[in-house]
Formats: C-alpha cells, structure tokens, sequence
C-alpha cells in the first residue's frame, strides 16, 4: 500500500479552509522569517506561516480547530539524522543497566539486581536468556567491566548477556561462553577480541574472563536477542517508533539493518504503518555481497518514496569500534589502555583491507545508494577519506550526501577533507555529557577530549552538519542533543569540554531539523515551518532559542505532530506495530548491529 500522506508539493490553494491553526506561543521556523505568529495546516501540509489575525481571516473556518500554545514552543518536528530503530525499541524492552540520568546502576551488585529482577518477569522468564543493556564500566564504582564470574552470581542454570552502552562490548556468565564456544583453545575473531583473566595460564589463548569485544560480542548478542519470544522481536521496530516520537521526533533512522530485518521492517509496515517516517539503511558488506552474487538484482531498494511510513536510503559501513570501550580506531595510543593492552595500543580497524572499504563505496556510488559510515577514531576517518576520495575520482563528482557517523575524535584537517569531499559530518555530540570525563581522564586526556564531535570547526567551513543519538547507546533525546551542543557540560565533574567547540542554540535545532532534512535530501518537504512543507512539528515547553543554555535540559516534549496530526501523546490505547499474521511473520536475524 503507498503512503497516502500528502506530499509538499500537493499544498493546497489559498483562501481555503484550515484544519488546524496553532497560535499563541514562540514559533521557531528554522527559515526567514525566523518567527512567526501563527501556523495554518490543511491537509498535513503546511499552507501559511505569519501574522496571528492574517492566518485567521484567511484560512479560519467553522471547522477548523484553532490552537492556543498557550506560551509554549513550536519547532519543525526532529529529524533523526542516526540512530537504531529497533535498538530504541530493544532499549525499552531489556533490563535497564543505564546509570544516571537515565537509569540508577551504580555498582556491579546494583547491575545483577537488575539483571535478576528482570529475568523474574513474565517476559524475563520467556526470554532464553536473562539479558539487560547499558551498563558503562567509566560510571560503575569498581570502574571494571562485569565478569563471568560476576555473572554467575546471577545464574548458573540459565546464560546471561550484559551488553554495554555502547553495543560494541559485553560480558556473558561461565554458561554464555560455554554456548558460545569460548574457551582457551579459541582465538580472537578478526576484528574482535576475547578478553582473558591476566592471572590465569591457560594454553594456548588464556582462559576468557567473560567480556568480549566486537566480533567476539556480535555472536553473544545475537543468540540472547534470537532467545527472546517472537512477539517481543516484532513489536521492536514499533516500540522503538513510539519512544522516538515521544521524544519530537518525526522521521527516525534503522541505520545499518541486515538484509533480512530491512525485509522485515518493510513487513511489519505493511501490517501496520509507521506513524512517523522512517529511513532505513542496510550493512554495506551484505548488501555489496549480494550485488556480487548476483548483480541483475537491487537488494537496498533505495528510493525517496516512503511505502507504508518506510523507505531505504542507501547503506552503512562499520570501519571501527567505540571510543568509550576503547575499540575505536585511533591514530595515536589512548591515554590508558584497556585491560592487558600495551602502551602504544590504538585501538584496531573492523576492516583492514583499505580495498575492501573502497569497493563497498564504489559499489553503493554505482547503484545510487547513499553511503553512511561509522567512524569514531581519527584513523578510520583516514581510511574513509581515502576511500570517498578514490571512488570520487572514478566515479566522478555529484550530491551524493555521503555520511561521516560519529567522526567523534576528527582532526581539524579532516574536517577540512569533509568540506572539500562535500562529506556530512554527523555528530554524536551528547558524548560530551555522558564521556567526557572518561575522555579527558583515560580515554584521550586534556587536549584531544576537548575536541570531540568538533561541531564548530564544520560551522566555521559552512558546513550543515547534523547531530544524533544513536540510540539505543543514549536513549533518543532530543533535548539531551540540543543541550549538549551548546553547554558541552560533562556528566560527573560538570566542566565544560572544550567551550571553542560550543554552538549557538539555533545551530543546535537546524542540526536535528533542516541539516537534518538535508542529509536526507528531503530538504523540500521536512526540516523547517514554511508553506508547502509537512506539517511535522513539536510543540515544546519552552524555546531552546531563547532560554538561558542551561536550562535547555530541562526542557520537556508537550507534544508532536506528523503531517499535522498528533502521534504523541497517543489520543487513546492501541497496540503498537502488532506482529502480523502467522502466515506473513516476517523472519529477524537479530542482528541490529547497534554503535555508538
């Protein structure tokens, strides 16, 4: 079934009747002019933007609902420029073991409570394995990652999987290694590590102490996520959307599915469509072996259409890990390395071969699918750089909107790169609050920490680049972004890092709104509060624009619009995204491959 939803350029005449008129508050358009008294919306697209008494006279009628914002603020609904659609829905769905803000594990005994009251729920007693997601070792007490003995305290009889928040790392008990195949006598995985007790000899690998690293973690993830009930897998990718739309978002992102979960989204809206967009993006490495195995075919499907609330937008490559977890590929050492690595350990590349990264850009260049890529460390931002700038000089130029994710630690000349390659930096900028001290006391130190998610060395080259929550690794606040960008205020020691690097507020909102909406290349119909455009929007307590930077945090969603209709707060109970008929279950690898 196509998406009904009216399109930009489908705006109705002037001089018709309105359904909604919103008033009465600070409206922020993100274009000139930059304010405005009042909106008028027909038909989920917006057909006046101006004076209070103009928009009144010329498109109130008896039934069009007139809304006073009572003071509060209206903003062009958030764009979601990266995050993890079924990971938000995941994040809401295992054990909590988020510190605070956002959760209140402080300790590895407060992290297996957690763990065992969850595994005592309906669902906990379901699930195969007892699993939970977000501890981060920087905030626990001990400042350790739990181990497999740790685990056992929380079950022998049953495995247990305790992913870290940046779903790159993750620690299983004695039974999960032992499913898993990890003992002495298995080696790291290329691009993974399986990390060993350091006092244990145990020939030929050394005995795994239970925490594992990339590849080595993938497999434990995957098994605890196919070990959940069926109907909690499929009610994923709705769960995920409620909680984004709870948050103002209007168009979210799966970014990075493997094939068979971008076949299974598209299912699951066809049962039941998407009340916001979403834009989805498949493994790179997939979608180009499927090409090779058979080049007659299109297995992305990349389109600007949405279908049932989803469309497919190109793929996303994974050069490197988390810098947090200190997987993350840099070109110098880290401050302190992890566990029994040497001084001068930078983390490692997730792919080594530089052709292999080549061809995966030529590939996506060829069939017109927009290339999105994980780069956390200044070295794997070295080896996209390389890769776009090979596969643009084959390919020749064009607007291609190539991605940089994270581009957490780039240097200033590679930021000079991104202007020139015409690269999008996506910044995940609330790293400032949530690791900043950690970068500054062990991961970077002083210097190099005050220059992550560097948003004002893009601004300073013009560039429009964007920020995200990659959530599940964050829950998806949109107001922790805003924030974040323009306080740079740590989470623990409350300095500001690196305050060169801080943006004005109103940046803050175009790179969720219309640098956003640019990234898509859906700048026409989304990202700002003009004529012609979606009447997507969210309606906040307060104006991010013009409240002191401080209390920016503090700032509440009221409510959000899509195409001009309210999605939350929902207007009555429903069951979201339900798992479709027994004989169209769509088949999930639980792979939602999640980075932060």
């Amino acid at each position: 079934m196509a998406d009904r939803r009216q399109t930009a350029a489908e705006a109705p005449a002037p001089y018709e009747e309105a359904d909604l008129i919103l008033h009465g508050g600070e409206i922020v358009t993100v274009a000139e002019p930059p304010t405005a008294e009042a909106v008028a919306v027909k038909d989920g697209v917006i057909v006046f933007v101006g004076d209070h008494a103009e928009t009144v006279d010329r498109w109130g009628g008896p039934r069009t609902r007139v809304r006073d914002l009572g003071g509060r603020a209206l903003l062009p609904g958030f764009i979601d420029a990266h995050g993890h659609l079924g990971g938000i829905g995941l994040q809401a769905t295992i054990a909590n073991l988020l510190a605070a803000p956002d959760g209140d594990v402080t300790t590895i005994a407060s992290l297996q409570q957690k763990l065992r009251d969850w595994a005592g729920t309906d669902l906990g007693q379901e699930s195969e394995w007892i699993v939970g997601f977000g501890y981060d070792d920087a905030m626990l007490a001990e400042k350790e990652h739990p181990t497999r003995k740790d685990l056992d305290e929380v079950s022998t009889s049953r495995p247990v999987l305790a992913i870290h928040q940046s779903f790159h790392l993750g620690a299983v008990n004695s039974l999960g290694l032992e499913l898993l195949g990890y003992d002495s006598n298995r080696k790291d995985p290329e691009g993974g590590v399986i990390r060993r007790w350091e006092d244990v000899i145990a020939e030929p690998h050394g005995e795994p102490n239970g925490v594992l690293e990339e590849t080595a973690f993938s497999p434990a993830s995957d098994a605890a996520l196919a070990g959940l009930p069926q109907a909690a897998q499929l009610g994923l990718f709705g769960k995920g959307a409620a909680s984004a739309a709870a948050f103002g978002f209007t168009t979210v992102q799966e970014g990075g599915a493997t094939l068979t979960n971008l076949g299974a989204l598209r299912e699951i809206a066809a049962a039941v469509p998407f009340e916001i967009d979403v834009v989805a993006y498949a493994r790179a490495d997939q979608a180009t072996a499927a090409l090779e195995k058979d080049p007659g075919t299109d297995p992305v499907g990349a389109s600007p259409e949405y279908v049932n609330g989803v469309r497919a937008a190109g793929v996303k490559m994974f050069l490197d890990g988390s810098p947090q977890g200190r997987t993350a590929w840099l070109s110098k050492p880290y401050k302190t390395p992890p566990g029994n690595e040497p001084d001068d350990y930078c983390g490692y590349p997730a792919i080594k071969d530089d052709a292999v990264v080549l061809q995966q850009v030529l590939t996506a260049y060829a069939k017109g699918w927009q290339v999105l890529a994980h780069v956390n460390g200044d070295a794997s931002i070295d080896q996209f750089i390389g890769a776009v700038r090979a596969a643009t000089a084959k390919a020749g130029p064009g607007d291609r909107r190539t991605v940089a994710i994270h581009a957490q630690t780039a240097r200033e000349d590679q930021i000079n790169e991104f202007a020139l390659l015409r690269i999008i930096p996506s910044f995940f900028s609330m790293h400032t609050f949530y690791w900043g001290d950690w970068y500054r006391k062990t991961v970077l130190g002083e210097e190099r920490a005050a220059n992550i998610s560097p948003a004002r060395w893009a601004l300073d080259r013009r560039m429009a680049y964007t920020s995200h929550h990659d959530a599940p690794v964050a829950l998806p606040n949109s107001i922790a972004i805003l924030s974040s960008q323009v306080t740079r205020r740590t989470r623990t020691d409350k300095v500001v890092l690196g305050p060169e690097q801080c943006v004005s507020a109103l940046d803050a909102v175009r790179s969720i709104t219309i640098n956003a909406a640019h990234q898509y290349d859906e700048q026409d119909r989304k990202g700002s509060i003009e004529v012609g455009k979606l009447a997507d929007l969210v309606i906040l307590s307060a104006n991010p624009v013009t409240v002191d930077p401080e209390e920016i945090q503090h700032i509440e969603v009221a409510e959000t619009l899509k195409a001009g209709r309210t999605v939350h707060p929902a207007a009555a109970p429903r069951t979201v995204n339900p798992a479709p008929a027994p004989d169209r279950t769509p088949p999930l690898d639980h792979d939602w491959h999640c980075s932060c």
